[in-house]
């Protein structure tokens, strides 16, 4: 019989595109639109800068000043002694810092049981926690300070970290966070290998939600730290946070503007240094919780 021979089909693996391998560049527009937008995020800083480091008559001239002046120290030195801002700085650091972490462990908390819990009327008090966010803050202010009165908190920094310990908000981010994160079968394995309540929460929800956490944890920090509405009626200048601190800045006849913007000036600087040496570790966790494997 001839040998035949036999043909094998070569199958042409496919091949990838170029623009599904090569990385996406911005152009110059996209540059344009990035630079826009960070000097109109810096101007604000910038500008406080400016004015903190000039005099009240230079600032009244028109144009403005555009650049820094020789007087930055010298009145953040009045700001600091006038406004008690070596205490100012320590509370509010006390404050944010509690209310921080009381926010992030509650409402991961309760974000886990609305999430993966099963009990009566769930969807119901969830509802009632979301409602909460539609109330104004103002119209508890009576029955609130009403409240610390009759404990005897007034100017004391309790009065300010107890109504803030926990937010509506912060439980609905983490139970919207948990219900796509956490895989119901990974806390059902947990329970058949007999791990109780707290042991799944801390070797389970905690690792899970560690992204969400870090973030929740910013953004509570820094309202806290903004916080003014509660703290000036609370508190008074004896003991007061850095937003009740620089209303004493603005008193008299003719305030002091550049020791009002020195003022702060140097109760934005927490906030400023907190960034720098976080900012990696809060963006490594959005992005931990960003990408799945």
């Amino acid at each position: 019989m001839p040998h035949v021979k036999r043909r094998t089909s070569r199958t042409s693996t496919p091949r990838m595109s170029r623009t599904s391998t090569s990385r996406l560049r911005a152009g110059p527009f996209a540059y344009a639109v990035l630079v826009l937008v960070t000097l109109g995020s810096l101007f604000p800083l910038v500008w406080t800068a400016i004015a903190a480091s000039r005099d009240n008559e230079r600032l009244a001239e028109t144009p403005p000043p555009f650049w820094f002046g020789g007087n930055l120290f010298a009145n953040m030195s009045t700001a600091w002694n006038d406004a008690n801002m070596g205490k100012a700085l320590l509370n509010t650091t006390l404050v944010a810092g509690t209310v921080a972490a009381s926010t992030v462990l509650f409402a991961t908390l309760a974000g886990f049981a609305f999430a993966k819990l099963r009990f009566r009327a769930k969807n119901t008090l969830l509802l009632l926690v979301i409602g909460t966010m539609m109330v104004p803050p103002q119209l508890s202010v009576v029955p609130l300070f009403m409240a610390v009165a009759k404990l005897e908190w007034t100017n004391q920094l309790q009065a300010v970290i107890l109504p803030m310990m926990v937010s509506a908000f912060g439980v609905f981010f983490m139970r919207q966070y948990l219900t796509a994160a956490l895989p119901t079968e990974l806390v059902e394995a947990a329970r058949v290998d007999g791990a109780h309540s707290l042991r799944v929460v801390w070797h389970v929800v905690f690792p899970a939600a560690r992204p969400a956490m870090a973030v929740l944890g910013m953004l509570t920090f820094v309202m806290a730290w903004n916080e003014f509405f509660w703290p000036i009626i609370a508190l008074t200048q004896d003991n007061p946070t850095v937003q009740v601190a620089l209303t004493g800045l603005g008193k008299g006849y003719i305030p002091d503007e550049s020791v009002i913007m020195a003022g702060a000036l140097l109760g934005t600087l927490p906030l400023l240094l907190a960034f720098t040496v976080f900012g990696k570790q809060i963006v490594g966790g959005i992005m931990q919780g960003a990408v799945k494997g």
